[in-house]
């Protein structure tokens, strides 16, 4: 197959998350062709697969071996499985948040990538992609607002489904910002505090919403996040560092501010897709720019490594939860692997 020929992707689980990636990927991705989706649920793998012109598979192992690359996007407890199985065949493997759900986990995937001495996996942590954060981290990275001392950050949901629990606050609403604020300060997180307090009125019982997550940075950096799923007027993103010399913060809005009648008003995006669509454009064409161009390392911005720490970081934040108190978040030491940012330098390219 010619290196100008699109990337074979095969896409695994087709929900919600899963069938907006295969989407993206069929119909607005430059250089990537969906030709292959599984889900545990057939019907629905049958019915994206329609949609883009792909094949069903009877299982996401299955289709490894006749595709270019793989995303991974089924429930998080499968993932392990298929990132395993992707890295052993030496497929490039987009693997949607969490890497996994334990550090258990996260460490077998470690040890594989080691051991196949090359960099397979990219995480969906879509945020790094966002132009917003990235202005951000430029004007952090600069230095013009001096050494950065505060994060404050916010993530506010309109509602959530009724599977939704308070431990999924940590897992799959604060991970991003956890992310954000290693990948905005070049540094680990070295402890983590979850307070809870009033309840809303609009979380069922015994949920625990909103909670106050506190990250201590290795250098002593502090970041807040306000993590809020019930918030009901709109799915609000909020972030912004405080130097010793002045702040930066995302903007509230991409759009228009119109002022009339003494008042002014703007619009706030409603659901995650429609706040973070150029992110995840972005991201996907990083991750099959880099696959095309073959290489030792494949993997495009955020990696195994930091798929670990996140999750290291919500394990010491359930715990948090649970006990009231704050916890230490103890990573094992990092592989030379990880150590450098990702290759694109092409050697042998991808098996086709």
């Amino acid at each position: 197959m010619s290196t100008s020929d699109p990337i074979r992707v095969g896409v695994i689980g087709t929900g919600m998350i899963g069938r907006e990636h295969a989407l993206r990927l069929a119909r607005r991705t430059v250089g990537a062709q969906v030709v292959a989706v599984a889900d545990t649920d057939a019907e629905r793998a049958r019915a994206v697969a329609t949609e883009i012109g792909a094949e069903v598979y009877r299982s996401g192992v299955d289709l490894i071996d006749d595709v270019d690359a793989v995303v991974v996007a089924s429930w998080g407890p499968t993932h392990e499985e298929y990132v395993l199985a992707a890295i052993a065949a030496g497929r490039p493997v987009f693997c949607e948040k969490p890497l996994a759900p334990t550090r258990a986990e996260c460490n077998r995937i470690l040890d594989a990538e080691v051991a196949a001495g090359r960099r397979l996996v990219t995480v969906g942590f879509m945020r790094r992609h966002d132009p917003q954060y990235v202005a951000m981290k430029e004007v952090v990275a600069g230095g013009s607002i001096g050494a950065p001392l505060l994060m404050h950050a916010a993530h506010r949901n309109v509602s959530v489904p009724d599977f939704f629990t308070s431990e999924m606050i940590v897992t799959d609403t604060a991970v991003h910002d956890i992310d954000v604020a290693r990948w905005m300060f070049d540094e680990e997180i070295v402890a983590v505090t979850v307070l809870t307090g009033r309840v809303s009125r609009k979380a069922k019982p015994g949920f625990r919403d909103p909670q106050l997550i506190i990250l201590e940075t290795e250098s002593g950096i502090l970041v807040d996040v306000e993590a809020s799923v019930n918030a009901g007027f709109a799915y609000d993103i909020r972030g912004e560092v405080v130097g010793e010399d002045g702040t930066v913060e995302l903007s509230e809005s991409a759009g228009a501010i119109v002022k009339r009648a003494g008042a002014a008003h703007t619009s706030v995006p409603t659901a995650w897709i429609e706040r973070f669509a150029v992110a995840f454009d972005a991201e996907f064409r990083a991750w099959i720019d880099v696959v095309a161009a073959g290489g030792t390392h494949l993997s495009a911005g955020p990696t195994a490594w930091d798929g670990y720490a996140a999750t290291a970081c919500c394990e010491a934040g359930l715990e948090s939860l649970r006990t009231g108190t704050r916890q230490p978040v103890e990573l094992r030491p990092q592989p030379a692997l990880y150590s450098t940012n990702a290759s694109t330098t092409p050697t042998e390219g991808i098996p086709r």
